[in-house]
């Protein structure tokens, strides 16, 4: 079902335009935009990341592994899945994980800011994109699988956010998302990234599980870099919160070859049921009963 943003009627079709009020959300650069006023905003997130973020996650080991992981876990726990929802899909990255293994599903994909959405549409002209604030998700019960991948992190009302997506998705309906962890890794980047905050896997779980959710299977990962990654944050204490953080991704190709195995050598053992306690990131699954 799709929901009216202005009267909150829910209706049944293929279009966004109320069947009760007659409002239908305007258009901008083609794309359907839900929240106009917040379209150009970089509440949370830099515009100018995008472009950049397009070249480097095609190769680089923590977005290649990461997708493999994300794609894994849909098909463990929803493996017949048919309508699939991202919000701050970015530039389509994980989507085409998606695309690629579940060809007859319905993607759909959002984002606030409309510059990483063109990115998207190009990408996956057969998906359907919406400018919109994930605080405000306009469907009801109409997702099998609803995601948010390193999007949360960015959002002060995180909590709002699963609620959202928690009424966007149908009964038995799956919540996949990922998170940096341990706030003992704050550092600069985060400051810089304009994150709110880093999780521990139990204050994850609860506010997934009062947004009404079932956690089902939990994981961390980048465990075996965890060393590198603690280093690396050590070294760059007293950095300026201007500098640029996507300097940790501009990688020599030799040495992300190297960190590419290590990290396919972990998504292996969890692929085989192992399950992190301590790790960079942290994934999650939870159903909707």
């Amino acid at each position: 079902m799709r929901e009216c943003g202005v009267c909150h009627a829910e209706f049944d079709s293929l279009t966004h335009e109320c069947q009760m009020c007659g409002h239908s959300p305007q258009r901008i650069d083609g794309l359907l935009a839900f929240a106009p006023e917040l379209a150009a905003s970089e509440e949370g997130y830099k515009a100018e990341f995008y472009d950049e973020y397009r070249g480097l996650e095609r190769h680089h080991f923590w977005f290649t592994v990461r997708r493999d992981l994300i794609v894994f876990f849909i098909r463990l726990h929803c493996p017949n899945v048919a309508a699939y929802f991202e919000v701050g899909c970015g530039t389509g990255y994980v989507m085409e994980g998606v695309r690629e293994a579940f060809p007859t599903a319905q993607l759909f994909g959002s984002e606030m800011l409309t510059s990483g959405l063109a990115l998207a549409r190009d990408s996956l002209p057969s998906a359907e994109f919406l400018q919109m604030d994930a605080r405000n998700i306009p469907f009801r019960e109409h997702f099998d699988v609803v995601a948010a991948f390193d999007v949360i992190e960015h959002i002060k009302q995180d909590d709002l956010v699963l609620q959202q997506l928690y009424k966007a998705a149908r009964p038995g309906g799956v919540l996949i998302l990922t998170v940096p962890q341990h706030q003992w890794l704050w550092s600069e980047v985060d400051v810089y990234s304009q994150h709110e905050r880093r999780y521990s896997a139990s204050a994850l779980h609860g506010i997934i599980e009062a947004a009404g959710f079932r956690v089902v299977d939990s994981t961390s990962f980048v465990t075996f870099l965890l060393p590198l990654m603690l280093l690396s944050r050590l070294l760059g204490r007293g950095r300026s919160a201007d500098a640029d953080p996507l300097s940790e991704f501009r990688i020599p190709p030799w040495l992300n070859g190297m960190l590419t195995q290590v990290m396919r050598l972990e998504a292996f053992f969890i692929r085989l049921g192992l399950r992190l306690p301590i790790g960079g990131s942290r994934l999650v699954v939870a159903v909707k009963d």
